[in-house]
């Protein structure tokens, strides 16, 4: 979850190399990308936030997690848990949450319960037939699928070429005369193998440490 499983200082050698990426991460200092804990929560989040706010998707997680989930205390505060599969299947309805999402969690808990969503079966995968195999869960499209696969597997070069908003970053923090389709991203992100994955979760959680606020694209989500 931590992304401690990859070598930091080969990431450090990338700022070296990258004067964009080596101010980021002075900006920045440590950070590695935060993994969802399993597919199947990534995949539970797709559901539950998919066209609506971050906040709000967070507070309907919460709802589910108190009404079928498990709570803990950590540093003395109560954290609730994601409920495993076979108790989200259960769950009829959740306060706020269209009811059309219940049918795709449950879809989801189908898919967990199946193995599916299992992560070396996903990591042993090419990354573009994990996400089209993804994609076969209802509720679960491109966007999603490619979140499941980059953010709860622990890939570090796989790149988010689809995510405007990383591509809006880029243009200004690199000073490009025109904007990059996903195709010419793709060309341009060449420069920060192996840790495109790195790199580009870099660029969306520090940009607006480095950039006056005049100057940071509107970004969605």
């Amino acid at each position: 979850m931590l992304s401690v499983d990859h070598d930091g200082d080969a990431f450090a050698e990338l700022g070296r190399r990258d004067a964009v990426i080596g101010r980021l991460q002075a900006a920045a200092p440590g950070l590695r990308p935060p993994e969802f804990y399993s597919p199947y929560e990534a995949a539970v989040w797709s559901i539950i936030s998919a066209r609506r706010p971050r906040a709000q998707g967070r507070r309907l997680r919460e709802l589910l997690n108190a009404a079928a989930g498990s709570t803990f205390e950590v540093a003395g505060r109560a954290t609730s848990a994601v409920p495993t599969p076979s108790a989200l299947a259960r769950v009829t309805s959740v306060p706020g949450l269209p009811p059309d999402r219940m049918p795709r969690l449950h879809a989801v808990a189908e898919a967990a319960s199946s193995g599916l969503l299992e992560v070396d079966r996903l990591v042993a995968m090419e990354p573009s037939e994990a996400m089209a195999e993804l994609q076969r869960i209802p509720g679960i499209g491109p966007f999603y699928s490619s979140l499941i696969v980059i953010r709860a597997c622990g890939l570090a070069d796989l790149l988010p070429a689809g995510e405007q908003g990383i591509r809006a970053l880029v243009r200004v923090l690199y000073d490009l005369d025109t904007d990059l389709d996903e195709a010419a991203f793709e060309v341009f992100a060449e420069r920060w193998r192996p840790f495109r994955t790195w790199a580009a979760v870099l660029v969306r959680a520090a940009a607006s440490r480095v950039l006056p606020p005049e100057e940071m694209p509107r970004l969605r989500g």
